[in-house]
């Protein structure tokens, strides 16, 4: 038998490994999908079911082939070509070089060549990537954000964290930001829906080309079984966890009935994915082949 190298040592395990974008089309317009990063949190029972008891959560995970004592998180901005202009939905957590510049980089663009920036909500790990070492990471953009998310964040007082990171973050940029409620164009194929619950402005973006819809989803669902699966279940990241459970049946339901695919930033990557029902909830049916035909 042949030996696995020439001095007869084993081959190296350099670890798990994944692509930093994923690229699909949707009639006219194309669809990027990139991996901003990704880490791994313990207990996720702290954050997800918050309602149901231990040993349903348990088995639901055991059901689903997931431990159900720790889990890995994905940051995942999706990027879309639209008639040559490029718009990016939310931008990732901050760095010297952001993980959405290095993904963005390996699709083959370069920051100064994103026309948009458009924002689902003003979470850190979403807004964090709008600006490097004090200046724009994406210099030639304009912005789009949620009216009422950004009222909602800048209103805040000194003092609180997610107040003094919009006004770190978003505010600097007010000059070139525009603010959308539902049903408001971003682009000739590109309109906002209000998706609110996770944050008080959150948005979605519903994209249409040639007759195929997506829904750019931000974090309407957090994990694809705990949350998206169960749209019920409490989530402690939610802000209102109504309407936040509410806004995941609109987007499922929309994904269900009509078979639209969707982006949901934090989904397993490529975080691209169409959903089923499945009694009172839905499955989760990741994207293989169907947009890339």
């Amino acid at each position: 038998m042949p030996e696995d190298s020439q001095d007869g040592k084993s081959a190296q395990m350099p670890g798990i490994g994944l692509p930093l974008y994923s690229r699909v089309r949707l009639g006219a317009f194309e669809i990027t999908t990139l991996l901003a990063g990704t880490d791994i949190l313990k207990e996720p029972q702290k954050i997800f079911g918050t309602n149901v008891a231990a040993p349903e959560f348990a088995a639901v995970s055991e059901a689903n082939f997931i431990p159900s004592d720790r889990f890995r998180r994905y940051f995942v901005p999706t990027l879309v070509n639209a008639g040559g202009k490029l718009v990016l939905f939310d931008t990732g957590l901050p760095g010297e070089t952001p993980g959405v510049v290095t993904a963005l980089r390996a699709a083959g663009h370069a920051p100064e060549q994103v026309d948009i920036v458009a924002l689902t909500h003003m979470h850190y790990d979403h807004i964090g990537g709008l600006m490097t070492g004090g200046a724009p990471t994406f210099p030639n953009a304009r912005y789009v954000a949620g009216s009422v998310e950004y009222d909602h964040w800048s209103g805040l007082e000194a003092g609180n964290r997610g107040g003094d990171l919009v006004r770190q973050l978003v505010t600097p940029l007010a000059d070139r930001l525009t603010l959308v409620r539902e049903g408001s164009t971003v682009l000739p194929g590109i309109t906002a829906i209000e998706l609110f619950g996770h944050t008080p402005g959150h948005m979605g973006y519903v994209l249409e080309s040639d007759s195929k819809r997506l829904v750019v989803a931000g974090d309407f669902a957090n994990h694809y079984v705990w949350s998206l699966a169960y749209p019920d279940w409490q989530v402690s990241w939610d802000a209102d966890k109504d309407a936040a459970a509410g806004s995941r049946r609109r987007v499922l339901d929309m994904a269900a009935d009509d078979s639209i695919p969707f982006t949901g930033f934090h989904m397993p990557f490529p975080a691209i994915g169409y959903a089923e029902r499945r009694g009172d909830g839905f499955r989760y049916v990741p994207a293989s082949y169907q947009l890339t035909l």
